[in-house]
């Protein structure tokens, strides 16, 4: 299994990105897929999760940031809106597993990096 992330980048404050992540591998269209993402100096943080029953975010990032996917394409995307400066992180994509308080996934992508400058 392998998970792709892409779409990182320097943005600006306020501005927009858009992460995708492309499963190769295995069908994911029946398993929770989400991402997280490390701060330099900080331990990974859950971001956002989608899954049967629905979707999921940290508090950090609800009403910024949207998670959605394409089956047919076995693929996940996050946007991001409104960004913050705290929101720069390298992001991991995740993929199956379970989504109980938080997000457990089985495998782990690579990270794409996000910079958002103020």
């Amino acid at each position: 299994v392998q998970l792709q992330a892409s779409g990182g980048g320097l943005v600006q404050a306020g501005g927009s990105l858009r992460l995708s992540c492309a499963a190769s591998g295995r069908t994911f269209s029946k398993s929770a897929m989400g991402w997280f993402r490390r701060a330099p100096g900080k331990e990974r943080e859950f971001v956002a999760a989608i899954t049967w029953s629905g979707t999921y975010y940290a508090a950090s990032v609800k009403g910024r940031f949207t998670i959605s996917r394409d089956n047919a394409k076995n693929t996940v995307e996050l946007r991001m809106n409104s960004l913050k400066p705290e929101d720069s992180a390298v992001y991991y994509c995740a993929a199956d597993g379970y989504y109980g308080s938080t997000y457990y996934p089985i495998y782990w992508g690579e990270g794409t990096l996000v910079t958002v400058s103020s």
